[in-house]
């Protein structure tokens, strides 16, 4: 058994109204719990539990939520920004009453995978140092990639501030004038690929993230398009 909450205060998280608009619902008597109607704000309910309708709808309730976003160029990875729109900013209101916030940060031009949940929890261990995840990088670079940049690469980067990188892996898919790799780092210092690039003499001329840990992009996805987690996606995400 889940523990008791306010009727008003779990219907108001699941966005059927502000507190205030919610108390009306309840005390018009369009809300029921196990199928008798409730007119008390502060009625005790068990959300996961209990059988609640509001106007012949049954409320799914659920705490966190987690998307795959396959975030577009132009967007901030951030809750809010004054002077740009966020990641946030292109959610649908379903969302916004979970308190969603990026799991980590993709630069403004960059494209790919961003996970966005409100499970602070998950968001730490996904982030965590500690917990060295992959996270995997497909890059458009002006300038040769060969393969001695891929010991450069595995022993460490040494960037422009005179940080060393932790080893990361270079795959090279396309050699030429513009070469195509995927990088793969456990760290994300601010700008960190475009700096490891412009350390070996080279620029980043695009960059996707595909995955992160185990979470991989879905293909489907269209810039600034996003999907809820499978169950199996969330559950590999939390064994990690």
């Amino acid at each position: 058994m889940g523990k008791k909450e306010r009727l008003d205060k779990v219907l108001a998280n699941m966005g059927y109204g502000s507190r205030k608009d919610v108390k009306k619902h309840i005390k018009d008597g369009l809300v029921k719990v196990n199928d008798n109607i409730v007119i008390q704000n502060d009625y005790k309910v068990d959300p996961y539990t209990d059988n609640i309708h509001i106007n012949g709808e049954r409320i799914l309730y659920r705490k966190y939520i987690y998307l795959m976003m396959n975030k577009p160029q132009g967007l901030v990875s951030s809750t809010d920004d004054p002077l740009t729109k966020t990641v946030i900013d292109i959610l649908s209101e379903d969302y916004l009453n979970f308190k969603p916030f990026p799991a980590g940060r993709l630069d403004k031009d960059t494209e790919g995978l961003l996970l966005i949940t409100n499970d602070g929890k998950l968001a730490h261990e996904l982030l965590s140092p500690k917990k060295g995840v992959n996270k995997t990088y497909y890059v458009e670079v002006d300038g040769y990639i060969d393969e001695s940049h891929i010991d450069k690469f595995q022993k460490g980067i040494i960037l422009d501030d005179g940080y060393k990188t932790l080893p990361a892996n270079l795959d090279i898919i396309e050699p030429g004038i513009i070469s195509k790799v995927y990088l793969t780092i456990q760290e994300g210092k601010f700008h960190q690929v475009k700096r490891m690039f412009e350390s070996v003499f080279t620029k980043v001329l695009y960059l996707k993230r595909v995955s992160m840990g185990p979470l991989i992009l879905d293909n489907s996805l269209e810039p600034g398009e996003y999907r809820e987690l499978t169950e199996e996606e969330i559950n590999i995400l939390k064994n990690i």
